[in-house]
């Protein structure tokens, strides 16, 4: 079995480089950490919060499950999420997709994964819920693209409607919601264009995607 030698000394060159550039750097860091961004992002490896948005550790806080969902009785995302929010008063909630993600293209397939089926069951609801959208395309590729795109869109709406963003919105803390999605292919991120920075109906955000994301193919 291989052991973590390669992993602890990555970590020894990666600090003495960052001391050698900065030396107060982790002093600095260790004080407090005020990070304006809560990230909500998928597990898979390739998507790293601070890497592919260029953020220095502090500045984004992060939580990820796979294929980046936010499930009302999942008490870890909405512990982070209430920390995020309530104590270190971030202003932007980020929930981030990606093209390709595993978890959307596992929840298309007829197959049985084990446990993680439970998981995928939310994304199986959206595809549900979306039918309509997702038959006008063309292959199977361009229908995961676009439930990619689906999942970001209903996970900012549910976002929208956890307690913890109402509580914050109706105590008039300065919080939006923000929808963005990845492609490994490029590495470039790309917004969605349904921020929430107060409470939306949902089926508003639902059509303010549909109608933009119809437009952009026309062009």
């Amino acid at each position: 079995m291989s052991n973590l030698n390669q992993l602890l000394e990555n970590n020894r060159r990666w600090s003495d480089e960052i001391k050698d550039r900065d030396p107060d750097f982790f002093t600095e860091l260790a004080r407090q950490q005020t990070p304006e961004y809560l990230w909500i992002g998928c597990s898979d490896s390739r998507v790293a919060a601070n890497t592919i948005a260029g953020l220095k550790p502090g500045e984004v806080f992060v939580h990820r499950n796979i294929a980046n969902l936010v499930i009302h009785t999942d008490m870890n995302c909405l512990s982070v999420m209430q920390f995020a929010v309530e104590v270190l008063k971030v202003k932007h909630v980020v929930i981030t997709g990606h093209y390709g993600c595993g978890g959307v293209v596992a929840a298309m397939e007829d197959t049985r994964h084990g446990l993680i089926d439970n998981w995928l069951r939310h994304i199986q609801d959206i595809a549900s819920l979306y039918d309509d959208v997702l038959l006008t395309l063309p292959d199977k590729a361009t229908r995961a693209d676009k439930l990619c795109e689906l999942n970001v869109i209903e996970q900012v709406i549910n976002t929208c409607e956890t307690t913890i963003v109402q509580d914050a919105w109706n105590r008039g803390q300065e919080l939006a919601v923000h929808g963005l999605i990845y492609s490994i292919n490029d590495g470039i991120l790309r917004d969605l264009d349904i921020t929430a920075e107060k409470w939306t109906d949902r089926k508003e955000l639902r059509r303010r995607f549909l109608s933009s994301s119809n437009a952009a193919a026309l062009r």
